[in-house]
């Protein structure tokens, strides 16, 4: 009895034992957390849970390779994505994927040059493990940049025949690729055709002349555009102005006289002086692209030796960028009216300092920057498209599909410029 009593106390000590043992190794898996994992696997490195395309720490990153973050396995919680460039910090928008296993930004266009990208992400795995990512990368750096240059000034009210016009400070090769990136709008709409000159000039138009109270926008969207190997655009700027009445003036070189029409209308009729025989006016289309109160007109400049040089010429508004003025003439005063003296430009009859009062003082005072001066009948040929903003010289068609002009030497940059 002694014996029985004995093994039953020693059976239950055993059984306790066990039971204590068994509940110590739960506690201690409750712990240490280690059971799970053991039971799961080992959780994944954040790199191979959340993968990042560029790759953490990318240089000279291309702006063609996209942008994404994508998880393998489970779902991304967050994803947030900075773009730093010229010291100025934005969020890159995007969206996470209906599956919740991608991110890209929402407008998926090539990556900006010369910035540095920061992309924070939060995961979820296939066993709720919560995972979370930090990476960076840098966009290649240009070693050349360009720029254009816009005719009219941003905010300026002009003539009908603005033509809007852009230089470009490096040559461009990737034509397609620049013109897409600039955009001409009017309001009223119009439609509105680009034209080529050369490899560093752009120039956009109507088929006719503007309507007068239009306003035009001109959006470069020109930032990191490549036009060239090596060459990336830097501009992302809007610029705009608004065409003001409607002022055409005709040059009749063989009468000696200027039709100046406002809104179709004829305002008066101006005698002028064009260029001598010698030194003959073009014909054709041009358009004010400058005006100056007095400016000095030296002949050695525009290629005629020492035949001239008048440091006061008035009311001189510029018709070409070879040096076509259309400006007063106090030297000659019995020219105008009667024969043409100048080397190519036309004058108008005006007093030393200039007048209001004169007819190179009132012509300059109703005048814009945009506004037409065509000249007729001089034993001249027709002004180069390119020669300023002669672009009205083409034809709609020659304009649209790039051909050159009839007539009229593309380039031809004839030394012009007024006559003592």
């Amino acid at each position: 009895m002694r014996q029985a009593t004995r093994r039953a106390r020693r059976a239950g000590a055993a059984l306790a034992a066990a039971v204590a043992w068994a509940g110590l190794a739960v506690g201690a898996t409750g712990c240490s957390g280690s059971g799970l994992d053991g039971a799961l696997g080992k959780p994944p490195r954040p790199a191979d849970a959340i993968r990042v395309t560029p790759g953490d720490g990318d240089k000279d990153v291309r702006a063609g390779e996209r942008l994404e973050v994508r998880v393998p396995d489970g779902r991304l919680e967050s994803v947030r994505v900075v773009r730093s460039q010229d010291a100025q910090e934005a969020e890159v928008p995007g969206r996470i994927g209906a599956d919740r296993t991608t991110w890209r930004p929402v407008d998926d266009g090539p990556l900006a040059l010369a910035a540095e990208y920061t992309v924070d992400a939060v995961a979820l795995d296939g066993h709720g493990r919560r995972t979370a990512r930090h990476t960076t990368f840098k966009t290649f750096v240009p070693d050349e940049r360009f720029i254009g240059y816009v005719t009219p000034e941003h905010r300026a009210t002009v003539g009908t025949g603005m033509i809007v016009s852009l230089e470009f400070n490096r040559e461009v090769a990737n034509k397609k690729a620049v013109q897409r990136a600039v955009r001409v709008t009017a309001e009223p709409a119009v439609e509105i055709r680009p034209h080529w000159f050369g490899a560093t000039r752009l120039d956009f138009r109507p088929e006719r002349y503007w309507k007068p109270g239009t306003k035009v926008t001109v959006d470069l969207d020109l930032r990191d555009v490549r036009a060239a190997p090596g060459v990336y655009g830097l501009q992302d700027k809007t610029f705009s102005f608004t065409v003001g009445r409607s002022q055409v003036s005709l040059v009749d070189a063989a009468a000696h006289t200027m039709e100046v029409r406002r809104d179709g209308e004829l305002l008066s009729t101006v005698p002028i002086t064009a260029g001598a025989p010698k030194t003959t006016t073009y014909n054709g289309k041009m358009v004010v692209t400058e005006m100056l109160e007095v400016t000095r007109m030296n002949s050695r400049t525009v290629g005629f030796g020492g035949e001239y040089d008048i440091p006061d010429v008035p009311h001189a508004m510029r018709l070409t960028t070879s040096g076509t003025f259309l400006h007063g003439n106090y030297w000659a005063p019995h020219a105008p009216g009667n024969t043409n003296v100048s080397h190519g430009c036309v004058g108008l009859r005006d007093v030393k300092g200039g007048s209001s009062r004169t007819p190179a003082g009132w012509f300059f005072d109703r005048s814009l920057i945009g506004d037409v001066v065509e000249v007729v009948n001089s034993n001249d040929k027709k002004v180069a498209p390119d020669n300023g903003l002669g672009g009205w010289n083409m034809d709609w068609e020659e304009w649209k599909t790039g051909k050159k002009a009839a007539d009229g030497k593309k380039g031809d940059k004839r030394p012009r410029s007024g006559r003592p």
